[in-house]
């Protein structure tokens, strides 16, 4: 049997949270002896919550974002585990091994810190059209928010980065980047974007996300063949 406290151990590692301050390293939200054998996994608390979890017959969930989740939604029983910033860093727009397999990234550097830990990498790709990776990032993620490429017709290294300011994207440009992916493009960076010729895909903070969900069901899967993983819709 799957305990709650054996996934949070689990997670704990995964997401290396000793990395973090106390209040942001996540775990177990409300605690719960019923064994595990089916997830359920959300961005945060809706309305409807209380419906999913008791018409797929929840043992626990997990939310990335719980604090709006009220007494009373859940059966008694049923738990929670929650991981906020842990999970934005390894799972989203960040240093990201997984993202970064999946975009053919090779050689990866880190590209940006905050609080000495990583928030973006840099790494080289096999020479590609702005065009295919354009399409590539779409079907990733499941859509954009804006694509900025005035000059850039070939990719040969990227930067993946969970911040945009006027110096990560110069450095992303001395470093060799020719295109920064980041969640949201933000305006004290667009000088620095045509000064640099970078071009920029904002894939869109929710976007990056669900596909951190998406990779955390697989995760979840490869430790424990037997635990049935549902994700929430959330298109």
């Amino acid at each position: 049997m799957i305990q709650l406290e054996e996934i949070a151990e689990f997670l704990n590692r995964f997401f290396d949270v000793d990395r973090f301050p106390q209040e942001e390293r996540g775990g177990v939200y409300l605690p719960s002896s019923r064994p595990v054998k089916r997830l359920g996994l959300a961005l945060e608390p809706w309305t409807q919550l209380p419906e999913w979890a008791k018409a797929r017959n929840f043992d626990a969930l997990f939310l990335h974002r719980p604090w709006k989740l009220e007494e009373g939604q859940l059966a008694s029983d049923v738990g929670v585990i929650s991981y906020h910033l842990a999970f934005d860093e390894r799972l989203t727009i960040s240093f990201n091994p997984r993202l970064a397999e999946v975009l053919g990234m090779s050689c990866l550097e880190v590209l940006g810190e905050k609080d000495g830990r990583a928030i973006g990498m840099i790494g080289e790709i096999p020479t590609s059209l702005f065009a295919s990776l354009c399409r590539c990032v779409h079907q990733i993620f499941g859509g954009n928010e804006q694509v900025h490429a005035e000059n850039c017709t070939e990719v040969t290294r990227i930067a993946v980065v969970g911040a945009m300011t006027d110096a990560l994207v110069r450095e992303a440009a001395h470093r060799g980047a020719n295109l920064y992916i980041t969640g949201q493009l933000r305006q004290p960076a667009v000088q620095a974007m045509q000064e640099t010729n970078m071009a920029v895909i904002a894939v869109g903070h929710r976007r990056s996300e669900v596909w951190g969900l998406r990779s955390l069901v697989g995760i979840l899967r490869e430790r424990w063949s037997e635990l049935d993983i549902i994700i929430y819709n959330t298109h």
